[in-house]
């Protein structure tokens, strides 16, 4: 690998966020053109968050990192769209769960799929190993548990 003396600092962050961001983007394209058009980057988090077997609101939010008004207004959101139903909780009457819909679950899915598809362009562009490389390297510099489902929340501010 050859070294870039004088490369900014800045850059790393930038084509990090840049790869990403081709990513989501990529995914929400494809998402749109199988059937779940109106499906945002948030969401996804946000159902990730419900998870299989159902949460409630404030568990939602603590998940995603937000307020449990804020997880609240996501949810009906994701209700309004079909992705998620709000049920009584069997243990506890008092209590709403949220759970995904087989709309909800179908997306999920579909985005696991695509993720791959995605995953193999980049191999295919960059070859398997130096991808793999990549995907360890950045598992090394990244404090172990990093990746949580408040990455939406965070970006939010």
């Amino acid at each position: 690998m050859t070294e870039r003396p004088g490369r900014p600092g800045y850059e790393l962050p930038l084509l990090l966020f840049a790869g990403f961001r081709s990513l989501i983007d990529e995914l929400h394209a494809e998402l749109a053109r199988q059937g779940h058009p109106e499906v945002r980057p948030a969401y996804g988090f946000a159902l990730q968050a419900v998870g299989l077997d159902g949460a409630t609101a404030t568990e939602i939010g603590r998940r995603l990192g937000v307020s449990k008004q804020a997880a609240g207004k996501t949810v009906d959101r994701l209700e309004a769209l079909g992705y998620v139903a709000r049920a009584d909780d069997p243990t506890d009457g008092r209590r709403k769960l949220v759970r995904l819909t087989p709309l909800g679950v179908d997306m999920l899915g579909r985005s696991a799929v695509i993720f791959s598809e995605l995953r193999a362009r980049w191999a295919a562009q960059l070859g398997e190993s130096r991808l793999a490389e990549l995907e360890d390297d950045l598992a090394t510099v990244t404090p172990r548990g990093a990746l949580g489902l408040d990455a939406a929340a965070w970006f939010g501010g």
